[in-house]
C-alpha cells in the first residue's frame, strides 16, 4: 500500500513538474500585450474576417515567437491609453505611435517610421493649398498628432495661425467618422497620418485626394511604461535582429510602407535609470497641471452643452412619447404595428447607432448635404425619437394598470373619450409612472456623452480629452462629480413631485 501511495505521489509530483514548473514543457509564457487603436490601418485594425491585424501587429507578433512570448492584441480607447499603461493593463502601446512632443512622457524605442500629418479633401473641392483652409471646418482625430501639430505646445508658428484661421477644428472619436463627414460634407477636410490616408484613400476608391503641402513630419516609435527599461531593449534588440536578416523589411513591403522605415542602429534610444529618475520626473511635469477650478472653467462650456441636451431631448420626447403611446394603443391595427415596430427598432438598437443614421442618412440615403449646424439638430433629434419609445412603454403600462371601472363608470357620466383620458386617465397615470420615467431621466443624464459620435463636444468628451493632453485622470473625476451633482438634483425634484402627487392614493 505504502508502494502504490509512493508511486502516486511520485507521478503527482512529475505531471505538477510538467505543468507548471518553468522549465516544463508547458510552462506558461511571458504575455507581451500590445495596446492599440483597432480602427488605426494599416498599422492596426481588424479585417474584414474580422481579425485583428496591421503592420504594427504583425511586427509585434515576430518579436514575440524571437522572444518565446505570447503576443495578446489588445484594442484600447486612444484617449484612455496613458491609464492602461500606467495600470498594467498593456506592455506597450504599439501603433503608429508618434514620438514627436511626447519624448518625456513615455520610454521610447528608437523610430522604426518616417511619418508626416497631411490634409485630406474631396476631390472636387477647391482647396488646394494649406492657406485655403482659412475659414474651413478641419477635422482631427482626439488626441492625434494631426491635433497636436495645430494646437500642441510645439506646434509652429504657421500652423498656429492655420488653426486660428479655421471656422473650426473638429475633433472626432476614428478616422472612419472623419472620412463620413468629409464625404457627406459636413467638414472640409481631414488631418492625418500619411500612412493611415494613403491606405484609406485607396479602400474608398477616386474620391478623395491629398494636398502636397505637409503640416509637420514626424517618427513612429514604440512607447512603454516610463522606466520599463528593460522591457524596451529587450524588443528593441529584437527588431535590430529582424532589421539586420531583412525580416523587418519584408513584412513593411507587405503593408507598402518599405519607403517609410527609418529603424536604424546608429539612433540611439535614451539611456534611463536611478541616476537619472529625478531629471526624468522633472521633463514630465512641464506639462503645467491644471487645478480643479481651472478644469471646471475649461469643461464649463461642455456642460452647457450637457443641459442643453439633456433638457431639449425631455421637452420633445416625452410629449412624443405620448403621441406614441396613442397610436400603440389605437383601434386601428395598421397604426398598432407601425408603433410597434418604432418602439422595437428603438430599443432594440444602440442609440450611437441611431444618432449616425439621422446625422448621415440626408446624404447617404437621399443625396442631400446637411450644414453644418445639423449636428446639433440630429443630436436632439436622434435623443427625442430613442426616449420617446421608452417613455411610450412606460406610459402605456401605466394607462393599462388603471382599473376599465373608471373609464366606464366616466362614459355613463356623460364624459367623452378625451374628458376621461385627461381629467380621469392622465392624472393617474402621471403619479404611477414617475419612479420608472426618474430611471430614464437618470440614464439620460450619463448617455448625453454619447453625442461625441457625431462630433457634438459636451462635457465627458471634453473631460477625456482634457484628461489626455494632462496624463491625469483628474479632469474625469470632476465630470464624474458633475454627473453625480445633476442626477442626485434631477432624483430630488422627481422625488419632490411625487410626493406633490400622493393625493391620488
Amino acid at each position: 500500500m505504502k508502494v502504490k501511495f509512493l508511486f502516486a505521489a511520485v507521478f503527482l509530483g512529475m505531471l505538477c513538474g510538467l505543468f507548471f514548473c518553468p522549465g516544463g514543457s508547458m510552462a506558461k509564457e511571458q504575455q507581451f500585450i500590445v495596446g492599440f487603436d483597432a480602427e488605426f490601418p494599416p498599422y492596426g485594425y481588424r479585417n474584414e474576417e474580422g481579425e485583428l491585424v496591421g503592420f504594427d501587429l504583425d511586427l509585434a507578433a515576430e518579436v514575440c515567437r524571437r522572444n518565446g512570448w505570447e503576443l495578446v492584441k489588445r484594442p484600447i480607447a486612444w484617449d484612455s491609453k496613458d491609464s492602461e499603461l500606467d495600470t498594467g493593463s498593456i506592455s506597450c502601446i504599439w501603433n503608429g505611435f508618434t514620438m514627436n512632443g511626447r519624448e518625456d512622457q513615455y520610454t521610447w524605442s528608437t523610430p522604426y517610421i518616417d511619418n508626416s500629418q497631411v490634409v485630406i479633401v474631396k476631390k472636387d473641392s477647391g482647396i488646394e493649398k494649406l492657406s485655403d483652409l482659412a475659414g474651413k471646418i478641419l477635422v482631427v482625430q482626439s488626441d492625434s498628432s494631426a491635433l497636436a501639430a495645430l494646437t500642441g505646445e510645439d506646434a509652429t508658428e504657421e500652423n498656429k495661425k492655420l488653426a486660428d484661421s479655421l471656422e473650426e477644428l473638429q475633433q472626432v472619436g476614428d478616422y472612419n467618422s472623419a472620412f463620413m463627414n468629409l464625404e457627406s460634407g459636413t467638414v472640409d477636410a481631414i488631418a492625418m497620418d500619411i500612412g493611415v490616408a494613403a491606405y484609406q484613400m485607396s479602400a474608398k476608391g477616386d474620391v478623395f485626394r491629398m494636398l502636397e503641402e505637409r503640416l509637420s513630419s514626424e517618427n513612429y516609435g514604440i512607447g512603454f511604461k516610463k522606466g520599463n527599461v528593460e522591457l524596451r531593449d529587450q524588443v528593441q534588440k529584437t527588431l535590430f535582429e529582424m532589421l539586420d536578416d531583412g525580416t523587418f523589411e519584408k513584412i513593411a513591403k507587405q503593408w507598402e510602407l518599405e519607403s517609410s522605415i527609418c529603424l536604424s542602429r546608429e539612433d540611439k534610444v535614451a539611456e534611463e535609470g536611478a541616476a537619472n529618475a529625478e531629471e526624468n520626473a522633472v521633463k514630465k511635469n512641464k506639462v503645467k497641471k491644471l487645478s480643479v477650478p481651472e478644469i471646471i472653467k475649461q469643461l464649463s462650456s461642455g456642460m452647457l452643452a450637457t443641459l442643453a441636451i439633456f433638457f431639449l431631448t425631455l421637452l420633445f420626447a416625452m410629449p412624443l412619447g405620448l403621441l406614441v403611446t396613442a397610436v400603440r394603443m389605437s383601434r386601428i391595427k395598421v397604426f398598432q404595428w407601425i408603433a410597434r415596430i418604432y418602439i422595437s427598432i428603438m430599443r432594440g438598437t444602440p442609440l450611437m447607432l441611431q444618432l449616425l443614421v439621422v446625422f448621415f442618412a440626408p446624404y447617404y440615403v437621399f443625396g442631400i448635404t446637411v450644414s453644418y449646424s445639423y449636428r446639433f439638430y440630429a443630436v436632439l433629434i436622434g435623443f427625442s425619437l430613442n426616449y420617446a419609445a421608452y417613455f411610450a412603454e412606460i406610459y402605456r403600462a401605466g394607462i393599462q394598470s388603471i382599473p376599465d371601472g373608471q373609464r366606464e363608470a366616466a362614459t355613463v357620466m356623460g364624459y367623452s373619450r378625451l374628458q376621461i383620458f385627461f381629467f380621469i386617465i392622465f392624472p393617474q397615470m402621471v403619479k404611477r409612472v414617475l419612479p420608472p420615467v426618474t430611471n430614464e431621466v437618470i440614464t439620460l443624464v450619463k448617455d448625453t456623452s454619447l453625442a461625441f459620435a457625431l462630433a457634438y463636444t459636451e462635457m465627458f468628451t471634453m473631460a477625456k480629452q482634457i484628461a489626455a493632453a494632462q496624463t491625469s485622470l483628474l479632469p474625469l473625476f470632476v465630470a464624474g462629480v458633475f454627473y453625480f451633482i445633476f442626477n442626485f438634483v434631477v432624483a430630488f425634484i422627481m422625488e419632490r413631485i411625487e410626493k406633490k402627487l400622493d393625493y391620488y392614493r
